[in-house]
């Protein structure tokens, strides 16, 4: 690709993210002589993605079919779910991977903790006025505690958890170099052996046909008594109805930030499962500041990079709906 040259037409660019006069002096200085269009998510129009060279932010797939001039669309979401079989042909596409590490895995770690401390009981018991002891307790620190994902989340959840003096073991699609936060790391194929090993089962996975249903009943049930299930990634990862069974029974416990589907229907036994805690997929999102201010940076850095040429940050794979680049955001 070469530099544009701002002499003859300049890029349109839609912003379509909740963003402050800090944030928009970060991306015009990314592309001088830039067209921008901030328009907030729920106002976009078809005539507004009809003229973008460059989309930042999720816009509605559906109007993706007439993005006839868009060449780069920069989601402010790390999956991509839909969005490789709605882009046009000539359009590439990136994630915000990186942006959300922070936010997430302290999400996780505080239900965890609430978890094994028994915070959530004590919290039922508060409403009803009840003065009862609800016995012992566990802790991270020697537990074992696998999470199925390595990326921005998975990883950040992992070095909070050695912090605290947990044994660490990380599961990741490719084999690679062990981090100094993992204390073992394998790829998929070693689920089932390692799942009876652990005390908290964390998931940060994007939907594909290798996670969906990936938690079925059978692998619920290679799990050791009382371990700890949390889902930050996809909700289609976990078989809901035999998780809600498996709680029931005392055999399991979980924190979930999503659900399949979502909304969760009123009827799901996940609602009054024993032991099962559901936030309305809220982990992420823009409700820590940093949160946006990352995805504006890898957006900045990303048009930056359109501008001049250059290879893009998180390019999205199209099949696995994860990065298929080289580079990555870092924070």
């Amino acid at each position: 690709m070469q530099t544009r040259d701002f002499a003859g037409k300049p890029i349109n660019i839609l912003v379509t993210p909740p963003v402050n006069e800090t944030h928009r002096a970060l991306l015009e200085s990314a592309c001088p002589g830039g067209r921008f269009n901030y328009v907030p998510a729920k106002e976009v129009t078809e005539k507004d993605i009809a003229s973008a060279e460059v989309i930042i932010g999720n816009v509605p797939q559906a109007m993706l079919g007439c993005a006839s001039a868009l060449r780069l669309l920069q989601l402010n979401s790390a999956g991509a779910d839909g969005y490789p079989e709605a882009m046009p042909r000539e359009a590439r596409l990136c994630n915000s991977s990186g942006a959300y590490g922070l936010a997430i895995s302290e999400h996780m770690l505080a239900a965890l903790l609430a978890i094994i401390k028994k915070l959530y009981l004590y919290a039922d018991n508060q409403k009803q006025c009840i003065w009862h002891d609800e016995g012992g307790v566990t802790s991270v620190e020697g537990a074992v505690v696998l999470s199925v994902g390595m990326g921005d989340i998975g990883g950040e959840f992992l070095k909070k958890c050695k912090a605290l003096g947990a044994y660490t073991i990380g599961v990741r699609r490719t084999s690679r170099a062990k981090p100094d936060f993992a204390d073992e790391v394998y790829t998929i194929e070693a689920l089932d052996e390692l799942l009876p090993r652990a005390d908290v089962v964390a998931l940060s996975l994007p939907s594909s046909k290798e996670t969906n249903g990936l938690m079925d009943a059978r692998r619920l049930g290679l799990l050791k008594r009382g371990a700890v299930l949390i889902n930050v990634g996809r909700g289609s990862a976990v078989d809901g109805f035999a998780l809600a069974q498996a709680a029931n029974e005392g055999r399991v416990r979980a924190a979930l930030d999503v659900t399949d589907p979502e909304p969760l229907p009123p009827e799901h036994p996940l609602w009054t499962a024993k032991n099962v805690y559901v936030t309305p997929h809220i982990s992420g999102f823009f409700h820590l500041d940093e949160t946006l201010n990352r995805i504006i940076r890898i957006a900045a850095e990303n048009l930056r990079r359109y501008t001049a040429g250059e290879p893009l940050l998180n390019l999205v794979d199209a099949r696995s709906g994860g990065r298929s680049g080289k580079d990555r955001a870092a924070f």
